[in-house]
């Protein structure tokens, strides 16, 4: 009977749990994953959920920053403090892995593993988006003045073509002679006006050595031309004379340095120092020909004293450190600039004169030019902007042989600018500025067009 059992067991197919009870029960445990594999796998899991947390942390405190600076809902130029969205971009990156003790990247262990890190992160691109990469350069505005304030990137060159146009006019009037009483002059009145136009093309080449030096050069061809209308001194005509005069040539070559002291951000300025050196390549102002027979001061003087070319240079070596400021209050950038221009004596100088003879003059040292500036910038959209801003500079007087010239004062320049940028396309920016002079030595009026050009 208990054979017959048995085998209808067997034939049941549950020998296994008569014959082998132990190997049964092992066959129904469940099967426990390697403890190592499973941490590895919370840990990685843990990782991303902190750099998760993080990306939406920095993201929250950029909402509130752009909030404190707009205090307005459009949505205009967005000036965002460039350290937060470093650090955003920081988190960002920091979602693509996640690092081990020594620091390098190890990837996921296993499809499972690494399907919640994805959606994850697919959740929190959608929710908050992924910032656009920003630097910490000041931001861009039209530029007014000679120094820009944006530095170009490491690596990247901008060739910038200009054209500026200068006129201005003048008004002498002296009094030859003497008088017997205040109403009554004994002698000869010499009236002069005199009309300057200058216009200067240039190029401009300017290329970042590091994200925050950058190294320019600055070659220009001056024309200049003068018109004097006056009245032939110590004869009693009623003509006009009319002396027409000009020149053109190469101008003073110019090499500059900028570097960026700071970060800056939305509640502090950013600082940029600067450097420029101004050689003698334009046509020295002593070596055109003056119009006198001899001599243009003392005595047996003969001609007007005015040179027959003009020079396109300055005939001295300079130099000009400067600090630029520019404060970002959105929509708005306010910024300025100080500046001091120092050129160099020379000795030994001679004028040349008519007949091939030259008058020596001795030491020539120009004044010191101190100046400052001051503007603010406005966007309009994501294209076009317009600054409004003042230029002063103030001018010593010049010394020939340690002492000032006759004749020489102190003079003022104060000039008014406009100015409108426009983007063309994403390298190419035209640059228009307008000048109006304030004081009596000022440039009447003056254009500049520029068309900054990235590769």
């Amino acid at each position: 009977m208990q054979h017959l059992i048995v085998s209808r067991l067997r034939s049941a197919g549950l020998s296994a749990l008569l014959l082998s009870p132990v190997s049964y029960a092992r066959q129904q445990e469940p099967v426990v994953p390697d403890l190592p594999t499973q941490l590895k796998i919370l840990k990685q899991e843990l990782a991303a959920q902190r750099a998760a947390l993080d990306v939406l942390t920095h993201e929250v405190e950029a909402q509130r920053l752009r909030q404190r600076q707009r205090q307005r809902a459009s949505s205009g130029t967005s000036l965002v403090a460039p350290g937060n969205a470093a650090q955003l971009d920081t988190q960002l990156e920091a979602q693509r892995g996640t690092g081990n003790g020594d620091g390098q990247a190890e990837p996921l262990a296993s499809p499972q593993a690494t399907e919640p890190l994805a959606r994850r992160q697919t959740a929190a691109a959608g929710a908050v988006g992924r910032p656009p990469k920003r630097d910490t350069r000041p931001p861009a505005v039209a530029p007014l003045f000679e120094q820009p304030g944006v530095l170009t990137p490491r690596g990247k060159l901008v060739l910038e073509p200009s054209l500026q146009f200068g006129y201005s006019s003048s008004n002498r009037v002296a009094l030859v002679g003497y008088t017997v009483i205040p109403a009554l002059l004994i002698g000869l009145v010499d009236v002069r006006e005199t009309k300057r136009n200058t216009f200067t093309a240039a190029l401009t080449a300017r290329t970042g050595v590091t994200n925050r030096l950058e190294a320019e050069l600055k070659l220009p061809y001056v024309y200049r031309s003068d018109s004097a209308v006056s009245r032939e001194l110590f004869t009693g005509t009623a003509i006009d004379r009319v002396f027409n005069t000009s020149g053109r040539a190469v101008g003073d070559a110019e090499y500059a340095l900028r570097y960026q002291l700071n970060d800056g951000g939305a509640d502090s300025p950013y600082f940029i120092g600067g450097f420029r050196f101004k050689s003698r390549t334009g046509r020295d102002p002593f070596d055109v020909v003056t119009d006198c027979t001899k001599r243009c001061v003392g005595e047996n003087v003969s001609g007007t004293g005015l040179p027959l070319e003009l020079p396109t240079g300055s005939g001295f070596f300079s130099v000009q450190p400067s600090l630029t400021w520019l404060f970002p209050s959105d929509p708005a950038v306010f910024f300025g600039s100080v500046s001091y221009l120092h050129s160099f004596k020379r000795s030994g100088i001679s004028r040349l004169v008519l007949g091939g003879e030259r008058e020596f003059i001795g030491e020539i040292k120009p004044g010191g030019v101190f100046g400052f500036n001051f503007g603010v910038g406005l966007a309009l959209n994501d294209k076009a902007s317009f600054s409004l801003g003042y230029d002063h500079n103030s001018i010593a007087r010049t010394r020939q042989n340690g002492v000032p010239v006759a004749g020489s004062v102190r003079t003022q320049l104060g000039t008014l600018l406009l100015g409108y940028s426009y983007r063309l396309n994403e390298q190419r920016t035209l640059n228009v500025s307008v000048g109006a002079g304030l004081t009596r030595d000022t440039p009447d009026v003056s254009l500049t067009v520029r068309i900054p050009t990235n590769f």
